[in-house]
């Protein structure tokens, strides 16, 4: 099992990408979707049932810790606590930086692509 993700420049890329992971056998509690904007992030993990990152995703203590930093900082953390490295997690935030929608899959099975 890891961690994968696939970027997108539209919502409805999204919701096609996520309908087709859960046609699939994706279970949907191990679908994100994140964007640099927590409201935009809501409304289109809303629009699939997919998932926002949580303090409950991510641990009370990163939680906490995400309340005082910048938003750049907070993605940062939320990305290693899904399982992606540091490095990785910088090059996703930049992703983010550029307006990009990012699907992350959890515990994605042997072989799985997005």
């Amino acid at each position: 099992m890891s961690v994968l993700y696939k970027e997108f420049t539209n919502d409805e890329e999204v919701v096609t990408a996520v309908q087709s992971m859960k046609t699939n056998g994706i279970d949907e509690s191990n679908i994100y979707v994140i964007t640099h904007d927590d409201d935009r992030s809501k409304r289109v993990a809303d629009n699939v049932d997919a998932n926002t990152v949580s303090a409950s995703d991510v641990g009370l203590g990163t939680a906490a810790k995400n309340v005082f930093r910048k938003k750049g900082d907070e993605l940062r953390a939320d990305f290693q606590e899904l399982g992606f490295t540091k490095e990785e997690s910088e090059r996703l935030e930049e992703k983010l930086d550029q307006g990009k929608v990012l699907v992350v899959v959890k515990d994605a099975p042997a072989g799985f692509t997005i």
